[in-house]
């Protein structure tokens, strides 16, 4: 299962291998908001609230509120190698709670490791699609 997830999150970072600012930053259709770099910031703060903020019970992490799109709002100004060294700092993060627990151990927010990983697998595999379309709209580029 852990490399299911990892497929679906090296998947994201293909569709946004190769492209400048601009282009992580281009919308995909009006009146999305969707672009690439939101979709990555986006999955980092997914990353970042199952596993240290529900899953290790971390409550210094933030739950922002859903309605308000700030993942994928107000990036214009992002720089993009850090948003993907924050997205890679986030997946080791987890990679190390992978590596160390076993799937059926119960978290601090009381599901297992497995019901996060899956979680987590469902939410890439959902945003990819997105990706995808996004970047054949960019470049013509499409993925498996």
């Amino acid at each position: 299962m852990r490399w299911w997830l990892d497929w679906h999150r090296d998947a994201l970072l293909l569709c946004c291998e190769g492209l400048s600012a601009e282009q992580l930053r281009e919308r995909s259709v009006p009146p999305s908001n969707l672009s690439l770099l939101g979709l990555l910031r986006h999955m980092t703060l997914l990353e970042r609230i199952y596993w240290r903020r529900i899953f290790l019970g971390d409550t210094s992490i933030p739950i922002p509120d859903d309605d308000d799109g700030a993942d994928f709002n107000a990036i214009d100004d992002l720089d993009p190698p850090t948003v993907f060294d924050e997205w890679r700092t986030e997946r080791r993060f987890a990679d190390e709670i992978l590596d160390t627990t076993p799937f059926d151990a119960i978290g601090a927010g009381g599901q297992t490791v497995r019901f996060w990983v899956l979680k987590l697998m469902n939410e890439y595999a959902r945003h990819n699609g997105h990706a995808d379309l996004i970047r054949e709209t960019i470049d013509g580029t499409v993925g498996e």
